[in-house]
């Protein structure tokens, strides 16, 4: 008939009819006729294959057809305190921002739409944050991340510290809200304080390297209390340094570091305690001196290492010379005692002698190679 229109529709298809530009129905998969006596209808062709409805008409939709919309959508109408979770046969398909509605069309796949409600903690089920992860949808909408083992996790919202995330994976809808997630380090850190020029109390320049061993034992006071807390520590290492080398002299500081690394340490722990965290261990490794410091050092070293061994000398010869002393006054007492030093000298003689004639007996023997007097 010239009065009517024939409408074929796929199966991937359907058919919005809008009679004087208002919607009328839809139509499904197959051959239609309408009636349009002065060209009055207007037809869109949409293909449902995504099944989200791609048009910027929707609330005009859901108006106009009334009842009917739930024959051909599903509609998704998500409050001011909620997130929509939409799954297309089973599956993560997208997520709807609080306050959102759109809709979806029946016919080709399965289309559920869950609403979340968004409660204080904001945390995503774990179940939930892999399905998202899934469909690369998760960094969109929510803050995430892996709180290590030996760490401690401080979950804020919009600013404000909410609670403390024992190692694991987190994740928290980052809609409406400003959601953050900071991982604090919990074992023991190294830290190097090097290079510090120095004046010790008798006005000697030198540098010293420094190592401390710390640890965080609150982190939530060492996140809130400080901006960075490793900067602060290590401000408060290089005072308490600074602090021990100035009342010491450098006589004092090269006999006993022990001294100056407990100063140092008594300094920095009740500074660095208030902001949570625990100074373990310093120690001073380096003490290094100027050029003209270390010739002098050197010379008093050297100078005091001669007088030693000056005192060492003199006291082993005045130590020879009182046994020798004593010797002869038991000599000079005892002949038979001179009898035995003389026949030790005798075989001490011998030794190097390859042949010897005797005349005139062991007495002979004696006047002739040591000269004896006054013996007979």
């Amino acid at each position: 008939m010239f009065w009517t229109k024939k409408v074929v529709v796929g199966d991937a298809e359907r058919v919005l009819v809008y009679r004087n530009r208002r919607i009328e129905r839809v139509l499904g998969p197959g051959v239609h006729r309408l009636r349009d006596l002065r060209d009055e209808l207007t037809l869109d062709h949409c293909n449902i294959g995504n099944s989200a409805y791609a048009g910027n008409d929707s609330e005009a939709l859901i108006a106009g057809l009334g009842e009917r919309l739930s024959e051909y959508f599903v509609l998704a109408d998500i409050g001011n305190d909620e997130v929509g979770l939409v799954l297309r046969n089973g599956r993560y398909a997208e997520v709807l921002a609080p306050g959102l509605r759109r809709l979806y069309w029946k016919g080709l796949a399965t289309i559920e739409v869950r609403a979340l409600r968004l409660g204080e903690g904001l945390e995503i089920e774990r179940e939930v944050a892999d399905g998202l992860r899934q469909i690369a949808q998760l960094d969109r909408v929510a803050a995430h991340g892996t709180v290590p083992t030996e760490s401690a996790g401080l979950l804020f919202v919009d600013g404000k510290f909410v609670r403390v995330l024992a190692p694991g994976a987190y994740a928290f809808w980052n809609l409406r809200k400003n959601v953050a997630v900071e991982t604090v380090e919990l074992r023991v850190q190294a830290m190097e304080v090097s290079g510090q020029e120095l004046l010790t109390r008798d006005k000697v320049t030198l540098r010293v390297n420094l190592a401390a061993s710390v640890r965080v034992a609150s982190p939530v006071a060492a996140r809130t209390k400080v901006a960075k807390y490793a900067e602060h520590v290590y401000r408060e290492l290089q005072y308490g340094l600074r602090k021990a080398v100035s009342s010491k002299t450098l006589d004092e500081l090269l006999g006993d570091k022990a001294s100056l690394d407990a100063d140092i340490l008594a300094s920095a722990r009740g500074a660095c305690a208030e902001i949570g965290v625990d100074v373990l261990g310093v120690g001073v490794k380096d003490v290094i001196l100027p050029g003209e410091m270390k010739e002098i050092l050197n010379a008093v070293v050297q100078a005091e290492k001669t007088a030693q061994a000056n005192t060492i000398r003199r006291r082993e010869e005045a130590n020879a010379t009182r046994s020798l002393l004593n010797t002869a006054k038991l000599i000079e007492d005892s002949p038979v005692l001179m009898r035995l030093k003389e026949l030790e000298a005798l075989e001490k003689i011998t030794e190097k002698i390859d042949k010897l004639t005797v005349f005139g007996g062991l007495e002979g023997v004696m006047k002739q190679l040591v000269s004896l007097k006054g013996h007979g």
